[in-house]
């Protein structure tokens, strides 16, 4: 997922979306912590996507304040 795609979607698709990556970081640290994670690649990977999402939140929100 990159910065171009989630700035083309609404805010509320972005806060679900952020919902459904921090469980899906919080499922890949269980499975880390139970010695079941296959790709530990992957828990980087949502980590970066999380901070995407939070990016582009806060950049929609100091635009609409402007």
């Amino acid at each position: 997922m990159d910065a171009k795609e989630l700035r083309s979607k609404t805010p509320d698709q972005l806060r679900e979306q952020l919902v459904a990556l921090k469980k899906e970081a919080f499922n890949l640290r269980f499975q880390a912590a139970t010695n079941q994670l296959e790709n530990t690649a992957r828990i980087n990977k949502v980590r970066k996507d999380v901070a995407r999402v939070k990016t582009v939140l806060v950049e929609m929100a100091t635009a609409a304040a402007n």
